[in-house]
């Protein structure tokens, strides 16, 4: 029999699946020396939170197959050096979504009633009836900003309490949209428009502040939102301010930027601000459910079967895993290439393979573009697993092709995206393990390496403008490590890729747009 090690507490109906197909060890708060000298023993680890998966505990990890993660996030996981030693991560990232749905609408409700305070003041003696006078949602448009699953789920319960649904997602098809019942607008639509506004999406570097003191001015001053996502989404401060002010009805958050929320938070103590700490997995069917979740899918790994949640990529073997990662790194930087240069959306992906790629499974390779496109985007954990059925979910379609080429030299890898505006293609290959370029981008003609921090410009092709550009970087401080041009034709137009050592501030890419003979400019991080 197989031996799993159960390093953290998990409910008794995940542990009574694992015992039906292996010898269980539940041994928690291991201090790292102690977990990392017994995990040779065991074929399979199932933790939650606490314990710290590190690459020192995975030196020792000889038999390991795989580890559970009863949850959503794996931050506790070093899942780079879990991916080297050929370990699967898995984890429960559907395991929650109702609670945190369920959590989203009970904090609508205490908004729209002023439950907790009214709570409060009862406690306190206070017998305030018109104090606390309410506001029925019937009729009240909310917008939900990311219609994941956990978004759809809660535009699902709004509707049936007669609310109209507004939503922002550019990754859901308006005839999906309209399926579900749902009015596709752009933000600035939202913000103006909505009654309530509720965020379902991941914090990345695009999203994080997305709701700040600009957003909060075009919302209605009765305004109510809710966050029940990730903390930071909307400024704090901001937030804080407006409420203080006047300037929206109210809030309701359970995540911050720091957690715990420190006492000094803004947010804390204001008395039209709804806060709790960050309880939208906190039910006990949602714990049962990440641990039966789970369960089964060591359960699964241990039978020899495929896990349906993995964090990294299915199992291969050690020499195929080697030869095949650098395409895997270009696919996904390629992927999150596209997705940054749009800002419209995609809608169909397809990955086209030139050259000789020989056995090397391309099926991965294929994930790892959707992976990359997507891995900012969704507010769900996008994997190699789950990547193929999050587009589908949204209505993008995917296609793989591979075409001959009479050309000498390494194989070249494209990725085609349609957006709204059109199809965009940028095509890039594998030198050698650790040299991986980018060699177009919609037909200009460039040798990046994908790595760092990005400007990409689309311009005239005429004398000074390139000059302009970089005249602008110096003045701001900002460093050029690289660059490279490629054009249509000579006099028409050309693109341009800056390789800069630290990100730009929005204000400069602004100002760069500005330059005569300047079309767009986008920077990306890859």
């Amino acid at each position: 029999m197989p031996r799993v090690l159960v390093s953290d507490p998990i409910a008794p109906e995940g542990i009574a699946i694992l015992q039906q197909v292996a010898d269980v060890d539940v041994k928690t708060g291991l201090p790292k020396e102690e977990l990392a000298a017994i995990i040779g023993d065991y074929d399979a680890l199932a933790v939650r939170s606490e314990t710290k998966v590190t690459a020192e505990v995975l030196a020792n990890a000889h038999k390991l197959k795989i580890i559970g993660r009863a949850g959503v996030g794996v931050d506790n996981i070093d899942v780079e050096t879990a991916t080297k030693r050929g370990i699967l991560v898995v984890n429960s990232p559907e395991g929650n979504t109702i609670a945190a749905a369920e959590l989203t609408v009970a904090m609508l409700l205490a908004l729209a009633r002023n439950i907790p305070q009214a709570d409060q003041a009862l406690r306190n003696g206070e017998w305030k009836r018109s104090k606390y006078m309410g506001s029925e949602v019937y009729g009240k448009s909310l917008g939900v900003i990311g219609l994941g699953k956990i978004g759809k789920e809660v535009a699902k319960r709004a509707q049936a309490f007669g609310m109209p649904i507004l939503g922002y997602d550019p990754y859901l098809k308006p005839e999906q949209a309209e399926k579900l019942g749902i009015r596709l607008v752009d933000l600035p639509t939202l913000y103006k428009e909505s009654d309530y506004i509720t965020v379902h999406v991941p914090k990345t570097k695009e999203t994080a502040g997305m709701i700040g003191a600009e957003q909060l001015a075009t919302m209605k001053p009765t305004v109510r939102l809710i966050n029940c996502a990730r903390g930071g989404i909307i400024d704090e401060a901001a937030l804080a301010q407006a409420a203080k002010e006047g300037r929206i009805g109210g809030a309701a958050i359970d995540v911050f930027t720091t957690e715990p929320a420190p006492a000094d938070n803004p947010l804390l103590g204001i008395p039209t601000i709804i806060t709790t700490p960050h309880l939208g997995a906190s039910t006990e069917e949602a714990q049962v459910n990440v641990a039966i979740d789970i369960a089964e899918q060591i359960a699964d790994v241990l039978n020899g079967k495929p896990a349906r949640a993995a964090v990294n990529m299915p199992s291969v073997s050690a020499e195929v895993l080697a030869r095949i990662q650098p395409y895997l790194t270009l696919a996904e930087k390629m992927g999150s290439l596209q997705s940054q240069l749009t800002t419209s959306g995609v809608r169909a992906i397809e990955v086209v393979y030139k050259g000789d790629f020989g056995d090397l499974p391309t099926l991965h390779i294929t994930r790892g573009a959707v992976k990359g496109v997507l891995d900012t985007v969704v507010p769900e954990s996008v994997n190699y697993v789950n990547a193929p059925g999050l587009a589908a979910s949204r209505g993008i379609g995917i296609t793989e092709s591979r075409t001959g080429s009479e050309e000498a030299g390494s194989p070249v890898l494209t990725i085609r995206a349609e957006t709204q505006s059109g199809w965009r293609e940028i095509s890039g290959t594998v030198f050698g393990a650790k040299d991986i370029r980018i060699l177009s981008i919609d037909g200009y003609r460039v040798d990046v390496k994908p790595e760092g921090f990005l400007l990409v410009t689309k311009h005239s092709d005429r004398p000074g403008i390139v000059g302009k550009v970089g005249t602008l970087l110096g003045d701001r401080g900002v460093n050029i490590a690289g660059m490279h041009v490629g054009r249509e034709s000579e006099g028409k137009h050309a693109l341009m890729v800056l390789l800069i050592d630290s990100a730009i501030p929005d204000e400069i890419v602004k100002e760069i747009v500005q330059i005569d003979g300047m079309e767009n400019a986008r920077q990306v991080q890859l």
